[in-house]
């Protein structure tokens, strides 16, 4: 590659990569700086308006939500640092304004890598587009039903044995929440991470199946991770074991992608 065709694909990647960050930092301002009333227009039926606020925005709306439905009531939640609550609602609005965000920019990589993949290669990544974000939502679907309410209970319960007044800070509560939804969100991906690695040739489905004990040790390494450590081993368990079952999915995903010709081998 001569030297102006590389100053041309950085100039490209430059251009994209300023279109994304464009994308994700207008749909963060609005997260964060806006919210939305439902109003009735004469006779028209309700119709969302935006409108300018930091104290009722999108994004501490949904702060307001997640303390609802996953803090027990017996917690007291409050404030440690005068900056607390803004951080929480800058956290979220960041989890939110990817979220948005992610199709254009799943678009433009999509944009400056296609041209350098063979035509199959380009079949896979588009066949798996779907399947990643379903993953990646119940992934985070699963940590905020299931992974963050068992291990706010099992705090609960450690401060009530020794006699604790719980207490925790918005801080804390939120970036665990959205820690755990994006951990657990990346997590999901590897039932298609390992078909896709099968699909192109580089892993046989074989290969996958005679190393599952690397597959189970390495999802409890993810866990001890991702999670706090001082659960008694139940999040840890609960991660590693839900990590495990969706090594073994990849397993059977991968033999039913697996190129007949390598099935033979």
């Amino acid at each position: 590659m001569s030297g102006e065709e590389l100053l041309s694909h950085l100039a490209e990647l430059t251009g994209r990569l300023r279109r994304a960050l464009l994308v994700v930092a207008l749909a963060f301002i609005f997260s964060f700086a806006f919210g939305v009333r439902v109003v009735r227009v004469g006779g028209d039926p309700l119709i969302p308006l935006p409108y300018p606020s930091i104290d009722h925005s999108i994004s501490t709306e949904l702060v307001s939500g997640f303390v609802a439905h996953l803090l027990p009531s017996q917690v007291k939640l409050i404030s440690v640092g005068v900056f607390d609550p803004l951080y929480a609602s800058i956290e979220v609005s960041l989890l939110l304004s990817a979220a948005v965000a992610l199709p254009v920019i799943m678009w433009e990589v999509w944009g400056f890598a296609a041209p350098g993949l063979y035509p199959h290669e380009r079949r896979t990544v588009k066949a798996a587009v779907i399947p990643s974000i379903a993953l990646f939502a119940a992934g985070a679907l699963f940590a905020y039903a299931v992974i963050v309410p068992a291990m706010l209970r099992f705090f609960l319960l450690l401060d009530e044995s020794l006699g604790v007044e719980p207490t925790l800070s918005i801080k804390s509560f939120i970036g665990t929440v959205v820690s755990f939804m994006v951990a657990m969100g990346m997590g999901f991906q590897l039932p298609l991470v390992m078909a896709g690695l099968t699909k192109v040739g580089a892993v046989s489905a074989g290969a996958w199946r005679r190393n599952w004990r690397w597959g189970v040790l390495a999802s409890f390494v993810f866990a001890l991770i991702v999670s706090p450590g001082a659960t008694g081993g139940v999040i840890e368990t609960t991660i590693g074991a839900t990590l495990s079952a969706l090594y073994v999915v990849g397993i059977a995903v991968a033999r039913a992608v697996e190129p007949r010709k390598r099935q033979n081998l």
